[in-house]
Parts: structure tokens; C-alpha cells; sequence
């Protein structure tokens, strides 16, 4: 006990001297930097350091959301921090003295990379959310009439033929359609802008507005023949080609924010944009979850709800894989093995013209394990963003975060590589529908918001998942 207290007593004064000597300075993050270059002393004396020394950057960013230049640089510097210490961490591997103290220090590292990069997403989706408008002024007037209506509607619970302005505006062609009233156009342009920036894969997919429940599409699965001949050849004649309906239903996802009556009789909040702002979240979470695993009942058929086949035997219909070559996980790091190995399988089992516009989609969990790779040239596989704007990258292609994916554990698909646009196809039923109900949560008025929302895969090609497996 003496022992431990004098370490306690030491480890004291020694912070002390480096509080002292840094506030001096009167420099925030000089105090931080040089509790940073004595933590090693601390901990070293077996003392548990009470702040994240490397902490300094994202405090001080978080001071300064907005500014997504600085939080992208603070990215890319701790990125650098990050390599040269999982550099260190690999070298006692191979020489088989494992640091525990170091690997900690790894895994620090990289926690704050997810919580950086995270920052930057949530700066850019916040910029583009912030475009979202309100009212703004609407070029047709019989739009413009139901776009008062409407928020008569929605401030005093006031009808004033808003049933026939909805046919009017060419909103709906029937003057009496299901419950609830039809939101504006520009209301429910901007649900969809704040949805394409908080739902992960809605903003990768291609997205079709649709008047009716389905949607089909026909696939050309081949057999249509064709080839070269001289100006006076004779042409035989073509197979006729293969096709396969593919139909996409759409299911009926709802919201129900409240608002007190003073604040909707308040003539300076903007109706639409409140609106989209309370809806945004929950759709954003119920479609994000379909959009990975729905089953395709009453809701989207999420992309790891299809039967799956191993790359080599692919088929139409199903998504092809590439295995880990490890039952529990990734395959571990030696002289000529990388874990990093089935990612790059996974990469080239994307044909070329699928790859061009491929993206990663992982979670948050498993990125930060990728991360760590390296590929067969002592190079890592991930990359920070290159300007404010980007996102990171996995062998030079975009990598986006969702937790909706899987994580890595036997059996299961924790990433999907593929051309999203062509891939995966979101369809909107035009229209979303608000029902005003006063009653139910006195004095608070509640808005029963509805929108129908499908999706699925539609191209089998062009989409490829990575599963935890042997073979």
C-alpha cells in the first residue's frame, strides 16, 4: 500500500509540475498537448490517466462544428498517429511480445477516428439538411393556394376544400382519397432531401417516385443474340431474350410528432420544415432498417434478406460472397497471410463496370477492425478523407457507415461491396399524408404522418456480400 501511495503521490506532483507549466502558457490545448507527453510516465506507474490524451483535437473541434476543414484535419493527422502506433503494436506481435499497454493505445486511437469521422458525416449531413426549405415561394398559384390551405390545416385544424385543392394543384387525382390530407410539394421534397441525408443506403440507392402501391421491372437475363457482318451479309436471325419480372411493393411507414397549440400559432415556424425535421428521424431509423434486413412484408426486402451463393457458383436471383476463410472472424495477420485478403477477393469479385461506382457499406464496429488491415505491401487498406467534403475509403473506393449491417460473427455478412445505384432501387409512392388529431394527448396536437416506402435488390450482378465462413 505505500508503494501504490507514492506512485499516487508522484504521478500527483508530476502533473502538477505539467499543469503548472503549460497553464503558463495560457494555451488550451498546449495544457493538453503536454498532458499528452507525460501520460506514458503515468501510466507506466501503473497510475489510470482520467482524460483521453488525445482527446485535444476533437474538443477542441466539437467548439467548432461547423468548421468541417478542421475536423477533416485533425482527421487525417490522428489517422497518421494511428499507423505509426499499430505499426509499433505489430512489431511486438511478430516478435511475440505482445504489449497490452500498446494495443490499448491503438484502440484509443481508433475509437477516435470513428468519433472524428462520424463528426465530419454529421457536419456534411447537417450542411445539407440545412438546405432543406420552407415555405419559399411557389411559381404555381394553384399550388401556391394549396400550399396555404394546407398550412391552415395544420395550424387551426381548418378544411377549406382542402380535398378538392390537393386534385386542383395535381397533387392526387381523387377528390376523396384515404385519411389525412396531402402535404405540399416543397414539404415533402424536403422530407425526402432530410431522409437522403441520415439514411445510409437511400442516399447510395437509386430512388423512383411511383403513383401506385408496386412497381414492376423487367430484366433482360440474356439470350437476345447479335454479332458483325459486311454492309450486303446476310443477318441470321436473333434468340429471343430472357426476361424476368421483378415487382417491388410498397408498405406504409409512419410518424406521429406532436406540437402545442401555441407553438403552431405562432406564424413565424416554418410548418415544413418542422414537419420534416420531427418525420426525418423516425422514417430515416424504420427505413434504414428495412433497407438492410426487411423481409419484404409490408415493408422494403433489405439487401441481407436475399438467398445468398458463394461467388464462384453465382446465379441470377441471389447475391454472390466471398468468405473470410475464417469461421469466427477474420483470418489473422502473418507472413503471408492479411486479413486484408478477403476484402481485396471481395473487391475483383465485382465486375469492372460494377466497380467504377462502387461503395463499402459496413458498420461502425467492423470499420474500425478494418482499419487496422494492411494489404500484401505493408500498405493499409483504409484511408481518411482527401477534402471536407469526401468520405473515407477502402482500397480507393468510398466506405459508408451503417449500423443496420450485421456484425462479424459466424454465419453472418458483415459487408456489402457493389454499384448501390444500379444494385438496390427505393420507391417512393407519391404523396405523404398528414392526419390532425387534437384529441388524443390533450392539449398537444398530434400529426399522424404517413408515407409508403419499398424496396429491393434489381441487380444481382451488381452487388456483393462478404461472409464470416470457412469457405
Amino acid at each position: 500500500m505505500k508503494i501504490v501511495s507514492m506512485c499516487v503521490a508522484m504521478a500527483a506532483v508530476i502533473l502538477g509540475g505539467v499543469l503548472f507549466a503549460a497553464a503558463a502558457s495560457f494555451e488550451p490545448t498546449h495544457l493538453l498537448s503536454a498532458i499528452s507527453a507525460h501520460a506514458d510516465i503515468m501510466t507506466a506507474m501503473g497510475v489510470m490517466v482520467p482524460l483521453n490524451t488525445r482527446a485535444r483535437g476533437l474538443v477542441g473541434v466539437r467548439a467548432d462544428a461547423g468548421n468541417a476543414t478542421k475536423i477533416l484535419a485533425e482527421l487525417q493527422k490522428t489517422f497518421e498517429d494511428f499507423k505509426a502506433e499499430r505499426d509499433a503494436e505489430l512489431k511486438g506481435i511478430d516478435a511475440k511480445f505482445a504489449d497490452v499497454v500498446q494495443t490499448e493505445k491503438v484502440d484509443r486511437i481508433n475509437a477516435e477516428i470513428t468519433k472524428l469521422t462520424k463528426e465530419l458525416d454529421s457536419v456534411n449531413a447537417t450542411m445539407a439538411a440545412l438546405k432543406v426549405g420552407g415555405g419559399g415561394n411557389v411559381a404555381d398559384p394553384d399550388k401556391a393556394e394549396h400550399t396555404q390551405a394546407f398550412n391552415q390545416f395544420f395550424r387551426r385544424g381548418v378544411d377549406a376544400g382542402l380535398r378538392d385543392l390537393e386534385v386542383k394543384a395535381k397533387l392526387t387525382t381523387q377528390s376523396d382519397p384515404d385519411g389525412g390530407y396531402l402535404v405540399p410539394e416543397e414539404t415533402e421534397a424536403g422530407i425526402d432531401r432530410v431522409l437522403g441525408t441520415v439514411s445510409t443506403i437511400r442516399s447510395l440507392a437509386r430512388t423512383m417516385s411511383i403513383s401506385t402501391s408496386t412497381y414492376k421491372k423487367l430484366v433482360n437475363m440474356g439470350g437476345a443474340t447479335s454479332g458483325w457482318v459486311g454492309e450486303e451479309d446476310p443477318r441470321g436471325g436473333t434468340g429471343t431474350p430472357t426476361l424476368r419480372e421483378i415487382a417491388i411493393n410498397t408498405g406504409e411507414i409512419y410518424a406521429m410528432p406532436g406540437a402545442t397549440q401555441s407553438m403552431l400559432d405562432d406564424g413565424r415556424i416554418d410548418i415544413a420544415g418542422w414537419l420534416a425535421d420531427e418525420v426525418s428521424i423516425e422514417f430515416a431509423e424504420q427505413e434504414g432498417a428495412a433497407f438492410a434486413t426487411g423481409d419484404g412484408v409490408n415493408k422494403p426486402r433489405g439487401i441481407l434478406s436475399y438467398d445468398t451463393v458463394a461467388n464462384a457458383s453465382y446465379a441470377w436471383g441471389k447475391l454472390g460472397y466471398i468468405a473470410t476463410k475464417e469461421a469466427s472472424g477474420f483470418k489473422a495477420a502473418s507472413t503471408t497471410v492479411s486479413p486484408a485478403d478477403c476484402l481485396i477477393d471481395l473487391y475483383y469479385a465485382l465486375k469492372s463496370g460494377y466497380r467504377n461506382n462502387a461503395s463499402w457499406l459496413m458498420s461502425d464496429a467492423t470499420m474500425s477492425t478494418v482499419r487496422k488491415f494492411k494489404d500484401a505491401e505493408g500498405a493499409f487498406i483504409w484511408a481518411p478523407p482527401t477534402s471536407a467534403a469526401e468520405v473515407a475509403t477502402i482500397l480507393g473506393k468510398p466506405v459508408h457507415s451503417d449500423d443496420n449491417m450485421e456484425a462479424v460473427e459466424a454465419g453472418k455478412f458483415p459487408i456489402a461491396f457493389g454499384d448501390f445505384q444500379r444494385s438496390y432501387l427505393i420507391v417512393d409512392r407519391v404523396g405523404i399524408r398528414v392526419l390532425r388529431d387534437p384529441y388524443t394527448a390533450k392539449p398537444n396536437v398530434l400529426f399522424y404522418t404517413t408515407k409508403r416506402v419499398g424496396g429491393g435488390v434489381v441487380n444481382f450482378e451488381a452487388m456483393k456480400l462478404l461472409k464470416v465462413a470457412a469457405s
